[in-house]
């Protein structure tokens, strides 16, 4: 594979990724014939070649080359929690490409979240962390469903101290709250605000409970 690379990242040179600001996705300029976009972040778009489909290739806005995730992934190495990193060259990095929806497309489109996919998370967040890695910054759009089971993409900041209680906000609020929109789709625009608020949520309560209830009237509102 690695003999393609340069081929890959003259391709892709075409495409101008930048960063946004207040935690909101990157922007993309330009395009690549044989490539389309299947993911985007705030700090990176993923492209899948139409020819080899089999890989993802996720490229970095500028000045978001520090959370190059090649030293994760080599750390990782073959786990049924993550995908695999074939390597990175310059702005890129390459990863078998994986097939799914989110959880946040989950929501989208009504499909049901097993239990199971979040035990699959506390079992990756366990593994993660006796391997020296500090499981940070997954959340809806972090983990995709693939056959009832959870696989976790965008390792980025395993590598930061610190924990950011998403993934402990997002596991209370399926416990507490997804049965209140199980099988229900959600609503773009109501997913956006919601992810809105979160960013910001002490902005609209002093504690985490009581910005859950302030979403939860949201969805009653809705049903």
């Amino acid at each position: 594979m690695e003999h393609n690379w340069e081929t890959v990242v003259n391709d892709l040179a075409q495409i101008k990724v930048t960063a946004s600001f207040d935690n909101e996705p990157v922007l993309i300029e330009g395009a690549a014939k044989g490539f389309r976009c299947i993911g985007v972040g705030t700090d990176a778009a993923v492209f899948q070649s139409l020819a080899v489909p089999e890989y993802a290739y996720k490229v970095y806005a500028e000045g978001k080359l520090d959370k190059l995730e090649a030293e994760v992934y080599a750390r990782i190495g073959s786990s049924a929690y993550f995908s695999y990193c074939y390597g990175a060259y310059d702005r890129l990095l390459v990863l078998k490409y994986e097939e799914g929806p989110t959880l946040f497309d989950c929501l989208l489109q009504g499909i049901h979240i097993p239990e199971q996919v979040i035990q699959d998370v506390e079992d990756a967040r366990g593994y993660i962390r006796q391997i020296g890695l500090n499981p940070r910054d997954i959340h809806l759009k972090n983990i995709l469903l693939q056959n009832g089971r959870a696989k976790l993409i965008d390792v980025s900041e395993y590598i930061k101290p610190g924990n950011d209680f998403r993934w402990e906000h997002l596991k209370k609020t399926y416990e507490e709250y997804y049965p209140i929109i199980k099988g229900t789709p959600m609503p773009f625009w109501l997913l956006e605000t919601i992810r809105k608020w979160y960013h910001h949520w002490n902005r609209y309560s002093s504690t985490f409970d009581g910005f859950m209830r302030i979403v939860s009237e949201q969805l009653n509102y809705r049903k």
